[in-house]
């Protein structure tokens, strides 16, 4: 057995938590894939995963040798291209997970001009309103929003992405004006769940950042259904920029308590701290970067 063989397998079968999935994306027979890794296993003299009628997981050795063999077939793969005189030409695949709202309106975009730059590189994007642990699911690179809380993660930031408050002329018409920020509290807010103090806003003032504390009738843990909400009239939304921009071009939206804003929100490239960082993935993170500087 080819001892590379065996630890591509292997990380695929670890991967997936499964021969058959395992060996589907190696495009290798089951049966072939359960012959190296018992091949493996046999020359490491150690049992890499516990096996059951039902489910496959890694044991203690296991999980150790995985998280090393990853960085290893990665340097083996930039090896391999080099010898190849592929140096100068990105290829292999690219494994992204990211938020569902940004990734489907926002990263596709910037992802595009990367692909037909680079036609070898394959992308496989995973989108995902939670956190998903990059090391046990095989993602090499995380487009996330604010402070990373997993201490195992390496993150660049990309930009800082405007919160910014909205409201449809509708509205306006209906309910008012606010001249200033207190009066949101006497307003129809949504809410969006998923950030900290959702209904205590922040903004600047003459001395300082103060907040305001607001209520509603709707609420929601995606961005994009408060844009649509206050788009529709029903209320004044406070949401990243990237989800409102839409409508601010068509005129639905229109920014209120601009020159106040106070809260900006990090978006950050994140990958596993004892990842070897290949070619391509150094360029789509520099791709990123410099996309999202000019935007």
């Amino acid at each position: 057995m080819d001892t590379i063989q065996g630890m591509r397998a292997f990380v695929a079968v670890a991967t997936h938590s499964s021969f058959t999935e395992g060996a589907r994306q190696i495009g290798i027979s089951t049966k072939l894939a359960s012959k190296y890794v018992g091949q493996l296993e046999d020359r490491l003299n150690a049992q890499l995963f516990n096996r059951t009628t039902r489910s496959v997981t890694l044991t203690d050795t296991g999980r150790s040798y995985y998280e090393r063999c990853l960085p290893l077939l990665e340097q083996f793969d930039e090896l391999e291209g080099l010898v190849q005189q592929r140096q100068s030409e990105l290829a292999g695949r690219i494994r992204i997970t990211a938020p569902t709202g940004y990734g489907s309106a926002e990263l596709i975009h910037l992802l595009k001009p990367f692909q037909a730059e680079h036609p070898k590189v394959s992308i496989e994007l995973h989108l995902s309103d939670h956190h998903v642990s990059m090391v046990e699911e095989g993602y090499d690179l995380a487009i996330r929003f604010g402070a990373l809380k997993d201490s195992n993660l390496v993150a660049r930031k990309l930009t800082d992405m405007r919160i910014i408050c909205c409201v449809s002329d509708a509205y306006l018409a209906e309910f008012g004006t606010p001249k200033d920020p207190a009066d949101l509290s006497n307003h129809n807010c949504l809410l969006q769940t998923t950030g900290s103090n959702i209904d205590h806003w922040a903004f600047n003032g003459p001395n300082g950042v103060h907040t305001v504390a607001v209520s509603g009738n709707f609420r929601a843990n995606s961005p994009r259904a408060v844009a649509h909400m206050a788009a529709d009239g029903l209320g004044i939304g406070r949401i990243p920029l990237y989800t409102a921009r839409p409508f601010l071009e068509t005129g639905q939206l229109r920014l209120l308590f601009e020159a106040q804003e106070a809260v900006s929100l990090g978006l950050y490239a994140a990958y596993p701290q004892n990842r070897h960082l290949t070619a391509r993935i150094r360029a789509l993170i520099d791709h990123l970067a410099t996309q999202l500087r000019g935007s």
